[in-house]
């Protein structure tokens, strides 16, 4: 099992640099071969002028190889820093990610399907603000619903399944005690994480979209929004 940990912090005296180890060793713990992109550590260039380069092959070349992959960041102004965003934007290329044709149907492969499909992605987010306000009924709303751009709109659209985000909230004020506990929670969940029953996002096919990829009538009638796309939580409405 190989999984690809890309880890977005300034500092390495930081907790999230802390958790980083953490995860790192409770992956390799439980048999996984653990390949890892520090990304302010080796001075990442986040900025796409044009496509390609060796940094963005050797990034390509890790993701191939993956089962799992991990994105860890703090949570800045509800998404991820720009230094993450822009290893996205580089690696993530057409052709390799998306824009990927199907030659049977000589159509892009996307939302389930693509470049990545096969894969696990997990987020690892720490957050400084208290954990209800990252709940459904929180002000922030749910992180499920602030990360949906990299949920769906990355992970879910290159063919990943997305599996729920790992959140740590209070991150400026966790006492020693408290990182422990936080430990302890990262730990459990990744010795099961190849076992972990992703998000049940809808894959777009003509059971669930039109041809405007709109949700058809009958799928999650009374819902909109994100939850709508989602197996389980849209209600399918009955025939009467």
């Amino acid at each position: 099992m190989q999984a690809l940990w890309v880890l977005a912090h300034p500092d390495p005296h930081s907790l999230n640099a802390h958790l980083f180890e953490t995860g790192r060793e409770a992956l390799r713990g439980a048999g996984w071969d653990v390949e890892v992109s520090d990304l302010y550590a080796t001075g990442w260039n986040p900025i796409l002028t044009s496509e390609g380069g060796s940094d963005v092959a050797a990034e390509q070349n890790k993701l191939r190889e993956a089962d799992l992959v991990v994105l860890q960041f703090p949570l800045w102004w509800y998404g991820m820093p720009a230094i993450l965003k822009g290893w996205i934007d580089r690696v993530f290329e057409a052709g390799f990610a998306y824009d990927v044709i199907d030659p049977t149907t000589g159509r892009a492969r996307k939302y389930g399907d693509g470049g990545l499909a096969g894969k696990r992605a997990l987020v690892i987010v720490t957050a400084g603000d208290r954990p209800g306000s990252l709940e459904p009924r929180g002000i922030s709303g749910s992180i499920e619903d602030v990360l949906w751009p990299l949920l769906h709109g990355t992970f879910w659209y290159t063919g990943m399944e997305a599996l729920r985000p790992h959140l740590i909230t209070r991150a400026r004020d966790l006492t020693p005690t408290d990182v422990s506990v936080v430990d302890k929670h990262l730990v459990r969940r990744l010795r099961h994480v190849c076992h972990e029953a992703p998000i049940p996002y809808l894959s777009m096919t003509e059971d669930h979209y039109d041809h405007t990829i709109k949700l058809l009538p009958h799928i999650a009638p009374s819902e909109t929004g994100n939850h709508a796309h989602i197996n389980g939580l849209a209600a399918v409405a009955q025939p009467h």
